[in-house]
């Protein structure tokens, strides 16, 4: 199959590795500006968690192919910064490039939001399970077995049972959630309470450091529990029906003691998951959810003690960096 990556980041250019090393053809869209800049290839240090719950070191190489204008993809896989999501849809259709696109996107707008902001395009809402960091010609990343996926009846593609091909054919699995755009709310609010408990000192230019301190913490961790309890508030305030998300919130209904201790044996033990905290270092990204979530328990006149402290300490250092 054809596939186009948008932009040369690390979630795209992750899948893009794999679907390449599946005999895929896969290649990247970039700004004008930036084309004259791209490498040839990239070197890759991924801990590959599809065939071992444990994850395998490997190293390799990555042809970084450029996409040309007027040409017709199978799918396009748009994973960009939170915010820049009509951006890419605008240089997607001014280089004329066509296909089933995939968002791999966090957002905290309706679905309705989203059909305006991505437009003519056939797209479906699926959340990548990667993550990782590109220095210069090096993506250090982390790719688990599966990905959440939109089921087929809500999907707004004609070739869903292709996109279930491709995912097999780089040994993907899928998981369907009740719906996607609340999964992502829901996903977002999690973030946003082990975010600002991590940075609850309003200190987050070293988010490295700051996931290391979290995880060998259980004492934070059953706080952190506590925040994520809040910060679910807002998701069920805009109307979703958390009964539907019993798995994703399980390990955050009981005692908060007990969970802290559990996620701490649990980050010491599950690499992937360890490895994927300490390598997530964009900071614009986590600030926005942290931000939406915010912004909206105000609205909402919510009740959140905790999480709205952190915040607060955490917008006044941020002030600095990126808001």
């Amino acid at each position: 199959m054809r596939i186009c990556i948008v932009g040369l980041g690390v979630i795209g250019t992750t899948y893009g590795y794999v679907f390449q090393k599946a005999g895929h053809q896969v290649e990247h869209l970039l700004r004008e500006e930036k084309k004259s800049k791209a490498p040839e290839s990239l070197n890759i240090s991924l801990l590959d968690g599809r065939y071992n719950k444990k994850g395998e070191e490997k190293a390799d190489q990555y042809k970084v192919n450029l996409t040309k204008p007027n040409t017709e993809y199978d799918f396009i896989i748009l994973s960009v910064a939170s915010g820049k999501i009509k951006d890419a849809i605008a240089t997607l259709s001014q280089n004329h490039i066509r296909g089933s696109l995939i968002l791999f996107c966090n957002f905290w707008n309706s679905r309705e939001e989203m059909n305006e902001i991505v437009g003519a395009y056939p797209y479906i809402i699926g959340f990548p399970t990667a993550g990782g960091r590109l220095l210069q010609n090096n993506l250090d990343c982390v790719l688990f077995d599966h990905i959440m996926l939109e089921g087929e009846g809500k999907a707004g593609i004609s070739n869903y049972k292709a996109l279930t091909d491709l995912l097999a054919s780089a040994d993907l699995k899928t998981e369907i959630p009740h719906d996607m755009v609340e999964w992502i709310w829901i996903h977002m609010a999690i973030n946003a309470g082990v975010t600002s408990s991590a940075a609850r000192e309003g200190k987050i230019d070293h988010p490295m450091q700051l996931a290391l301190n979290l995880m060998k913490d259980a004492h934070a961790l059953s706080i952190t529990v506590k925040v994520i309890r809040e910060t679910i508030q807002v998701v069920k305030a805009r109307g979703v029906d958390l009964s539907f998300y019993k798995n994703e919130l399980l390990p955050y209904r009981i005692p908060s003691t007990f969970a802290g201790i559990f996620m701490k044996r649990m980050f010491k033990t599950n690499e992937l998951t360890r490895r994927i905290m300490t390598l997530h270092s964009d900071v614009g990204d986590m600030l926005y959810g942290c931000k939406c979530v915010y912004e909206t328990g105000k609205l909402e006149h919510l009740e959140l003690p905790v999480f709205y402290s952190n915040m607060d300490k955490l917008f006044i250092k941020a002030d600095s960096l990126l808001l």
